[in-house]
């Protein structure tokens, strides 16, 4: 069987393919189930039939987004025993705990009520209704909510133990890992995203009527709303950032570090607003970072680690090691790690062979070089350090879109308000051409989240090279190009249906 740098490489492709189209979907679903409930919510208290007519478009386009998005959802969680078969047996009594909650308790109550919702506008009560849709809202939500909680556990792993005699981590503490913090900070931030997007959407094609000079007030009022969820969510997102960036310098620091672009560690560290890297850079050269760079004073440290004047390592201070800060090389990282490889297939032998004293002595060396387990499978230090342009500047695009998103929020609210959004054609265009700008945010979060922390699958203890499935390359290579055929067919036919029933517009408005 093959099990080579190619393959890996096409493995990580596949799975980031599957993923990024996957989140094309996503996001949409968990803002605008809300958006949809609050609508409705106003029809149920006033009684206004305009705001049902309102209520039903933006659902049809739930609805389509909400059935094309399960077929990426549902290949991304097998492409875990077909691609990465070593991640799923070592991890898998840990990983696969909350994906099967996901799926047995948020994914049915959100499909059973998902049904009510569409089709039971004359079979149900207004407030049998409007019950089945906010439970749809809360399913979608509780349904990233488990599978975020998989993936925070990724980047943060507690709650758990290896076991020598399965070569498999077994969990430990089910509510460790469930309020692990990165787990924490990574859900709220990553709903909120998706609270703002959908208000960038809904507003976007608002805009769209408004410079058509169709349904007016329909569109002003689908503003409102949007606009102030919008910007309630988007204050809120400013907090979630901070505490994810928090989480990331306390136990992901590489990843820190690649997101600022920073090589040398600083006290009294700066963020960098705006910068161009020098892509020539390598860590350990004398080279500066950046051709230019703008940056905020300080702000580095407060975000990392809640002080002006905290040390924040950069990428050499990580690789190289610094003494004096009690940081350790991963050229150290890796010789203890090659101890603990060394001792765990001496435990084995030792247990093949019925040594019981040899056992416990390998066991001991084991679990007192454990930590860096994962180190000893690197094939040298550098292959700790991430793709820092890619992780620089899609951390930047984030935060730049949502600042700008943040400023439409107001710019709309205001507008709007007062009763002369129509008139501002700028404001108009810039909303509707927000709409793809949204969507490259939340793929440039995903990117930093998952990119930022390469080289592991679980951080600093699984390498991705370790949990490929034995397979062959070409395998995974057909079946990539099959499901970006696939994928791509799908989005196409979104974005078709989708414009047909927005051209269409509201009936009966």
């Amino acid at each position: 069987m093959e099990h080579t740098d190619l393959l890996v490489d096409w493995s990580r492709a596949q799975f980031a393919l599957t993923a990024l189209y996957h989140w094309l979907f996503v996001p949409l679903t968990l803002g605008l189930t809300f958006l949809v409930a609050i609508m409705e919510t106003i029809y149920v208290k006033t009684g206004d039939i305009w705001w049902k007519k309102t209520t039903e478009f933006w659902m049809t386009l739930l609805g389509i987004n909400f059935a094309i998005g399960l077929a990426t959802g549902i290949i991304m969680e097998f492409e875990f025993g077909t691609n990465w078969s070593n991640y799923s047996w070592i991890v898998g009594d840990i990983f696969g705990a909350p994906l099967a909650i996901e799926g047995l308790m948020a994914f049915f109550m959100e499909s059973t009520f998902f049904a009510v919702m569409f089709f039971g506008w004359e079979k149900v009560s207004k407030r049998m209704h409007l019950l089945s849709t906010w439970l749809v809202a809360i399913g979608s939500n509780l349904s990233a909510l488990w599978i975020l909680v998989a993936n925070g556990w990724m980047q943060h792993p507690v709650g758990m133990t290896f076991n020598p005699d399965s070569a498999r981590n077994e969990m430990t503490h089910f509510w460790d890992v469930f309020f692990n913090p990165n787990a924490v900070s990574k859900f709220l931030h990553t709903i909120t995203s998706g609270y703002v997007l959908a208000s960038i959407f809904v507003i976007g094609i608002s805009a769209w009527y408004l410079l058509k000079k169709r349904e007016q007030q329909f569109a002003k009022r689908s503003m409102v709303v949007a606009a102030s969820f919008g910007l309630i969510t988007s204050l809120f997102l400013l907090t979630t950032g901070d505490e994810s960036a928090y989480e990331v310098a306390q136990n992901q620091p590489m990843k820190l570090a690649a997101m600022e672009g920073l090589y040398k560690g600083e006290s009294r560290a700066g963020i960098v607003a705006i910068g161009l890297l020098d892509t020539h850079k390598e860590p350990g050269d004398e080279k500066e970072p950046f051709h230019f760079k703008v940056e905020i004073p300080n702000a580095l440290s407060f975000l990392g680690y809640h002080s002006l004047d905290a040390f924040v390592p950069g990428v050499d201070d990580l690789l190289y090691g610094n003494q004096q800060k009690g940081i350790m090389s991963v050229e150290q990282k890796m010789a203890e790690g090659k101890r603990a490889v060394a001792a765990l297939n001496a435990y084995k032998e030792a247990k093949k062979a019925n040594d019981t004293q040899k056992a416990a002595q390998a066991l001991a060396t084991f679990r007192a070089h454990e930590k860096y387990l994962g180190y000893g499978y690197l094939k040298e230090p550098k292959d700790a350090v991430p793709d820092i342009a890619l992780t620089f500047y899609s951390f930047h695009t984030m935060v730049g879109l949502g600042t700008w998103f943040l400023i439409l929020f107001l710019v709309v609210l205001y507008f709007t308000m007062i009763n002369i959004i129509e008139e501002k054609r700028w404001v108009l265009y810039a909303s509707l051409w927000s709409i793809p700008l949204a969507y490259v945010a939340q793929e440039a979060g995903w990117i930093v989240a998952e990119a930022g922390r390469q080289p592991w699958a679980i951080q600093d203890l699984l390498p991705v090279g370790m949990a490929a499935s034995n397979v062959t390359s070409t395998s995974v290579q057909i079946t990539f190009w099959l499901f970006a055929v696939l994928f791509t067919g799908l989005l196409i036919a979104e974005i078709k249906i989708m414009l047909t029933q927005i051209k269409n517009g509201p009936k009966g408005l």
